[in-house]
């Protein structure tokens, strides 16, 4: 996590993914400035949106599999 990340929890979905689009276009711009300083910086940020947003999908899905009868006696192999 980027120490000048907000708390990501605050935010919501939209905005999560919103402000993780902005990143990425921040991110084409470094690259093609040749900032590596800045580059690197923004993907620090962007792991930290990316792991909120695969933390809330988790959940989601994990809220879906307990409240669907869609998803009982499946064998899950992993």
């Amino acid at each position: 996590m980027h120490p000048l990340a907000p708390d990501l929890s605050k935010l919501s979905l939209d905005e999560l993914n919103g402000k993780y689009a902005d990143l990425m276009q921040r991110l084409s711009v470094s690259h093609r400035w040749g900032r590596p300083d800045m580059v690197a910086q923004l993907q620090l940020l962007m792991q930290g949106y990316q792991q909120e947003i695969q933390l809330r999908n988790q959940k989601a899905l994990e809220a879906m599999e307990k409240n669907s009868s869609n998803f009982k006696h499946i064998i899950d192999i992993q």
